[in-house]
């Protein structure tokens, strides 16, 4: 897992803890629940996919996020 490189929007490389900003508002599916664009989420979680990170936000658990809406925070 090791090999796979995952970067951010802006080509920025993420690891395993890091926090990352949402760059566009997003709908998250089976929830009514959108998450805002500029939402922080924090101690993100690497996939072994390089366009996906699991992560946990104050309203939905276990959730997993295309890298191409984050950015580093």
């Amino acid at each position: 897992m090791s090999d796979v490189v995952v970067k951010d929007s802006n080509g920025t490389v993420l690891q395993d803890g890091d926090s990352v900003t949402l760059t566009k508002d997003l709908k998250v599916k089976g929830t009514s629940e959108t998450l805002k664009r500029g939402t922080l989420v924090k101690n993100i979680r690497l996939t072994g996919k390089p366009d996906e990170v699991e992560c946990n936000t104050k309203k939905v658990k276990g959730l997993v996020l295309k890298t191409q809406f984050l950015k580093k925070a």
